[in-house]
């Protein structure tokens, strides 16, 4: 028996589990082990089990292949990795009938994967976890943000189709070590087109592909190429630039009916060449920049701002025609039938007195037929200056026709263009 009291720090007694036990047997009463008291310590969960036997003698630092020149990798689409990894294989019987598990990434070797086209560093998430079936095939859905150099061609603008290529290939592994094939058939990736996304912009046509190997450095590697095949979708772009033109072409077209002895004419003329101007300048961030080749939008509004100018110069030789003969005393009406009286009483001033009776007859006689000779002279005057008109009319009515033959012809030309380009 323990005695209740006071003791000291040192002389506190020790009691062993085999004492309780053995005072407790002394006293009569039936004791059972304490270890079978205490709860039971849970078994580790089959998935756990796994886990740890795939894991014990792998190291993700090392190639793992039984025979080092064994080694089959396939990638597809963008994103999605798949090896066989011989080393994470199990039974799935003996872990209660589990076929495939989640895997850290960092636990798991993964090859040297890189693209060619790389010319940044996107912003492509995260995804720390694999999956791992029972025949050591492991699964990386992993999303890349591509940022690549890609050659566009712009002649076509806004018609144009470009292909960009993406390389997949590995730095160190030669195809000894580390071969890459495609997951599914090139016809369809080429043609499935439900995996990806279009942008506002571009639609994307088709994503061929092809494998091929290069020798270097007494070595094969394993290269595959998807080609994105992209079309840009041209209505912004003709609403925004081309149809504007082709209206203020058509404006321009219309003004050659305006008379061409009017005054309005060239001032119209000019404010459409001004208007288009303006209307260039400010669409100048939409074009395309490049310096190797000129779009052939921009032929077009060149040539464009051209006509307009050419149309504007015709206009001012044909207003030069028709006032190249104008008599000084020409003005307003009523400016010219004052002059006209004026020059009537300065070379006829016996008119004046037509009421004096005392003027001879026969002189009267002829300052009438004087008067009568300068004003056939001046119908005749006037026959010419319509004739002048006339002929100038004409000029200008040949001139539109060539103006037109010649925008016609360029419009049909550029059309093809687009079109041949937009087919390729």
């Amino acid at each position: 028996m323990l005695k209740q009291g006071k003791l000291e720090d040192t002389e506190r007694p020790t009691i062993t589990l085999k004492e309780i036990q053995r005072s407790l047997a002394w006293s009569g009463i039936i004791t059972t082990p304490l270890a079978e008291l205490l709860p039971d310590k849970p078994k580790r969960s089959a998935l756990n089990q796994l886990t740890r036997a795939l894991l014990r003698k792998y190291d993700c630092g090392v190639r793992p292949v039984q025979t080092w020149t064994n080694m089959h990798l396939s990638c597809t689409s963008f994103y999605i990795l798949v090896m066989c990894l011989l080393f994470l294989v199990w039974d799935p019987e003996e872990f209660d009938g589990i076929t495939e598990i989640s895997l850290s990434s960092d636990t798991i070797w993964v090859p040297d994967l890189i693209i060619s086209e790389f010319v940044d560093v996107g912003e492509s998430p995260a995804i720390p976890y694999v999956y791992v079936n029972s025949s050591g095939m492991v699964k990386n859905n992993k999303p890349i943000q591509v940022v690549s150099a890609c050659d566009l061609e712009m002649y076509a603008f806004p018609f144009d189709k470009h292909s960009c290529p993406l390389t997949f290939r590995s730095w160190l592994h030669s195809v000894t070590e580390v071969n890459l094939t495609l997951w599914r058939s090139a016809d369809e990736i080429a043609n499935n087109q439900k995996s990806f996304m279009d942008d506002g912009e571009w639609e994307l046509l088709s994503v061929p592909s092809r494998y091929w190997q290069v020798h270097q450095d007494e070595k094969d590697y394993a290269h595959i190429q998807f080609n994105v095949l992209i079309r840009r979708r041209p209505l912004l772009y003709v609403v925004s630039l081309v149809i504007p033109s082709i209206f203020l072409m058509v404006v321009d077209i219309i003004s050659f009916y305006l008379p061409p002895n009017s005054g309005t004419r060239i001032t119209f003329k000019t404010s459409v060449l001004l208007g288009y101007t303006v209307f260039r300048v400010n669409l100048m961030d939409e074009m395309p920049a490049t310096a190797i080749r000129t779009p052939l939008i921009g032929v077009f509004f060149a040539v464009c701002m051209a006509l307009l100018v050419l149309n504007l110069a015709i206009s001012i030789l044909v207003v030069k025609l028709l006032h190249h003969n104008e008599k000084e005393c020409g003005g307003d009406r009523e400016a010219f039938f004052q002059t006209f009286q004026r020059c009537i009483y300065l070379r006829f001033p016996i008119l004046l007195n037509v009421d004096n009776p005392s003027l001879p007859t026969h002189l009267l006689l002829q300052e009438v037929v004087a008067l009568r000779l300068y004003l056939q002279d001046g119908e005749r005057d006037d026959s010419a200056q319509s004739e002048w008109v006339a002929l100038c009319c004409k000029v200008d009515l040949i001139l539109f026709r060539v103006y037109l033959f010649i925008l016609v012809v360029y419009t049909s030309t550029l059309v093809i263009l687009w079109a041949s380009w937009s087919s390729i």
